[in-house]
């Protein structure tokens, strides 16, 4: 017995409808993400999104304040001002990026777009916190964003280990994109 073929029309997209949405040349424009409640900060915002899981945004919120609370409670200082701190001190300035000549492909050191930074340092803050061994996920966060705000901790130790790859790398530098 044979199966009936499952296509784009049959999962209910218009050909039209779908090419409208995903559109082929040109890339569509960012979605602007709000600022959070507490700090009015865009990238507060968007660290919270990232800690995120299954859409629970209201328990993500609350886990990363609550890491907040304890960083001011052990620094006296404002927490916005060490997570800044922090992602200025993870985020990395050159990575390396595989380059295919001649059939061989070369690791060649590229700048970091600001964006790509963001990504990476959260991306390495949150990997951290999860490897950390601690009570909870909030402590463990705001243990690591005081680590990476003191340039200590496994973040750190992650954008040194990039930064090495592109110094040593340097030579392939003129096959830059």
């Amino acid at each position: 017995m044979l199966r009936p073929r499952v296509g784009i029309a049959a999962l209910g997209f218009a050909r039209s409808r779908w090419r409208s949405r995903m559109p082929r040349r040109n890339r569509p424009e960012k979605f602007e993400i709000p600022p959070d409640v507490r700090y009015n900060s865009v990238q507060l915002q968007s660290f919270i999104n990232r800690v995120m899981r299954s859409g629970k945004k209201s328990v993500a919120a609350t886990l990363v304040y609550d890491a907040f609370a304890m960083i001011e409670d052990r620094t006296k200082r404002n927490p916005l001002e060490v997570f800044d701190q922090a992602l200025k001190n993870v985020a990395p300035v050159m990575e390396v990026k595989p380059r295919r000549v001649g059939g061989a492909t070369y690791q060649v050191p590229m700048e970091v777009p600001a964006f790509r930074r963001f990504a990476l340092a959260t991306r390495w803050i949150l990997s951290s916190t999860n490897s950390r061994s601690g009570k909870s996920f909030s402590e463990k966060l705001a243990g690591e964003l005081m680590d990476a705000a003191n340039n200590t901790g496994a973040s750190i130790r992650k954008r040194e280990e990039t930064h090495k790859m592109a110094e040593a790398n340097r030579a392939f530098s003129h096959y830059r994109v």
